[in-house]
């Protein structure tokens, strides 16, 4: 496991490569895969990837790991819950989180950043889950919450 310092130097390298790949990027499928992989890339997460906001309902977006749920109702689970609360949850143990929904019995932990447009509303949120319990703290939600404001122009 990486030291406080070790994780926030990697954040701050993966926010300036992240900041290249979207520069000038105007395609939001395109700016979300290479977002997803760069991270999977940096961290090695069990899964990492995007649900995008479609009427009233989360639908997979690109991602990064095994087959995941394709559509998460408006409150449901963490990532509905991130889409409604419009703040990122951060789930040190999924099997505690009330309505938690099991996309991968591996997974343990989970952090689910909502993505905003340029006006305020929700378009996405970016989902990663860890094998491991109390895999992200408050250093995770700092650097990705500042990490999806890159995705903004593409929304």
């Amino acid at each position: 496991m990486d030291s406080k310092q070790e994780k926030s130097e990697r954040y701050e390298a993966l926010l300036r490569r992240l900041e290249a790949l979207m520069e000038g990027e105007t395609d939001m499928v395109a700016a979300m895969a290479n977002f997803a992989a760069e991270i999977q890339e940096t961290f090695r997460f069990w899964w990492t990837g995007f649900y995008r906001v479609v009427g009233e309902q989360l639908v997979l977006g690109p991602f990064q790991g095994p087959v995941a749920c394709t559509r998460i109702g408006f409150g449901k689970g963490v990532c509905g819950t991130a889409w409604k609360e419009k703040c990122t949850q951060v789930v040190p143990d999924v099997h505690l989180f009330p309505g938690h929904i099991a996309c991968s019995s591996a997974s343990e932990s989970e952090i689910v950043v909502p993505v905003f447009d340029n006006s305020g509303v929700v378009r996405a949120v970016l989902d990663i889950d860890s094998e491991s319990k109390a895999t992200f703290d408050e250093t995770d939600r700092k650097y990705l919450e500042q990490a999806v404001v890159l995705l903004m122009p593409v929304f």
